[in-house]
């Protein structure tokens, strides 16, 4: 379950880190979910924030289980 946590973690940050990085420094937003939604930035910007702490939560969770055992 950690795995696709994180997974899903570093999907959402690379897409809302796309996204926000296309709208702030480009004409339009990056990846995939412009295609379907019209998104505003700030939502980018949150979604690479939810998608960092998914990422991390994944990740050490993964690291401690290993360390475990």
């Amino acid at each position: 379950m950690k795995e696709i946590i994180s997974i899903v973690g570093w999907v959402v940050g690379i897409q809302g880190a796309l996204g926000a990085g296309g709208r702030l420094f480009g004409d339009e937003p990056l990846g995939v979910l412009h295609q379907w939604w019209d998104i505003p930035t700030p939502l980018y910007v949150a979604m690479a924030a939810v998608g960092a702490v998914l990422a991390l939560y994944g990740e050490t969770s993964k690291k401690r289980a290993g360390a475990r055992g």
